[in-house]
């Protein structure tokens, strides 16, 4: 599973992953032990994970990123996941810890609690520090222009010689063709006289 599959309903607890899309919303399934399926609706407001950002003083950063280093910081033991009965101060605290340039006047506490509920959700689901398989993919089909790119250059070359030396040899071929038609002619006109 990939963020970009992943949702938030507003009204509706936990996360969700894209099972599937309809005409009108989305078939989704519960991240959690019941995996149950829903649809949603146009009155529902979906929010895919991979769009979300957090506010910086200097720019935006987006939710992978943050998850990214809240995952390596888990690891290592350097940092606590705040839970639902955490004070204002701890949340604060564990997001100073994992992005230390957030935007402390854009970036509520609320925010902070969804964001570590969500990480506590996910952290067994995805592997945050792992490359997306788009990118995956790109880098693949890059490898592969690059090498196809060096098997053609050598065909299309030896095309482009090849191309170059039958005509120089149609050219020659007809010279000696008119050469020896003006001598037959010169021929008959001499047997005359």
């Amino acid at each position: 599973m990939e963020l970009k599959e992943v949702v938030s309903i507003s009204g509706i607890g936990g996360l969700h992953k894209i099972i599937g899309q309809r005409s009108n919303g989305l078939i989704v399934e519960t991240i959690d032990e019941t995996k149950k399926r829903f649809p949603t609706t146009l009155s529902h407001k979906v929010s895919i994970l991979e769009d979300i950002a957090i506010y910086t003083a200097t720019d935006d950063v987006r939710l992978a990123e943050v998850f990214k280093s809240v995952q390596q910081k888990d690891k290592k033991g350097e940092v606590t996941i705040p839970t639902k009965k955490s004070s204002n101060d701890e949340l604060k605290t564990f997001l100073k810890t994992v992005l230390p340039d957030y935007d402390e006047e854009r970036v509520y506490v609320s925010d902070i609690k969804k964001l570590a509920a969500w990480y506590v959700i996910l952290k067994d689901e995805i592997d945050f520090t792992a490359k997306p398989k788009k990118e995956e993919k790109e880098e693949a089909a890059k490898e592969e222009a690059t090498d196809e790119k060096k098997v053609t250059k050598k065909p299309a070359a030896k095309k482009a010689a090849g191309t170059k030396k039958p005509a120089p040899k149609a050219k020659t071929a007809a010279k000696p063709k008119a050469a020896a038609k003006t001598a037959g002619k010169s021929t008959v006109a001499s047997k005359k006289g």
